[in-house]
């Protein structure tokens, strides 16, 4: 069995996906982007401040699952490109300075609204 995790604290999904996925004990959320769900837009053209926006609103999909940043196992990180690896990964290091999950980070050909930063995750629920 499985529950549609759907939050206003995070953008809407902008087709046919939900939110996040809850199922056996685990949630597993779609990719994120920096869109403010107060005002659908970015927040800005930096990647650390896009970041920020992204982790804000993965979390707001976890807490409406009934899970957190604490209890994530996996990540993947998309980024538009790889040179702004090392500023996303300076505020990714912020969200996950302890509970570590495991983690893989491409570069994509093109990201959704040409962001700068995508983040998916999979967590404990």
């Amino acid at each position: 069995m499985k529950e549609i995790i759907s939050t206003e604290k995070a953008p809407g999904a902008i087709g046919p996906y939900s939110q996040a996925i809850k199922t056996n004990g685990m949630v597993f959320c779609s990719g994120q982007i920096p869109i403010d769900p107060a005002t659908g837009e970015f927040v800005s053209e930096d990647v650390s401040e896009q970041t920020h926006q992204v982790f804000k609103n993965l979390s707001a999909v976890l807490e409406a699952a009934g899970a957190s940043l604490n209890s994530v196992v996996k990540t993947t990180v998309f980024l538009a490109d790889m040179n702004d690896f090392a500023a996303m990964n300076e505020v990714y290091g912020q969200y996950f300075s302890e509970n570590k999950p495991a983690r893989a980070t491409v570069q994509a050909a093109r990201l959704p609204r040409d962001a700068k930063v995508e983040i998916e995750c999979i967590a404990l629920a």
